[in-house]
């Protein structure tokens, strides 16, 4: 019964600059388990979407255009951590860099690719975390609110 029910498509996890390793094995077993592809998907903060076309390249604007070697260390960095975890990106796994609204743009990329099932850690704790949930919102609830796929928020 669950085959039956369960939609067709990737899992798309969210992954930060300090996502957790317990976050990606359980991301990468539960896609294994349903048969399905894992999309780690990384999104740019820092960044915003000029220009919305799917059936072309997106275009990209930083909105601090200074020219800084040390904004692309965040997300290669990251793609060498999910490569040691996971071996190399290919058939049962891809890693993407979105920019904007993270929550905004992990439900355009499950959109985009079909996804069965949106995978996010939970809210960090502590008070510098609490800060920055009050000024910027709350990834897991803002996904949770805002659009149709299944959620699984892991701690």
């Amino acid at each position: 019964m669950f085959d039956e029910e369960w939609p067709d498509g990737p899992v798309v996890l969210g992954v930060g600059w300090d996502c957790s390793e317990h976050l990606i094995r359980t991301a990468v077993a539960l896609a294994g388990d349903l048969g399905q592809h894992l999309v780690c998907a990384f999104v740019d903060p820092a960044s915003y979407l000029t220009e919305w076309e799917p059936a072309v390249q997106r275009t990209v604007l930083s909105l601090d255009p200074a020219i800084n070697d040390e904004a692309d260390f965040p997300f290669k960095q990251l793609q060498r951590k999910l490569g040691c975890i996971l071996g190399q990106p290919g058939e049962t796994w891809s890693f993407r860099v979105l920019n904007g609204d993270v929550s905004k743009a992990l439900s355009r990329l499950a959109e985009s690719t079909g996804a069965s099932l949106i995978i996010v850690g939970a809210d960090r704790p502590g008070s510098l975390a609490c800060v920055d949930r009050t000024l910027e919102g709350s990834v897991s609830a803002s996904l949770t609110h805002q659009q149709r796929h299944p959620v699984l928020i892991i701690p």
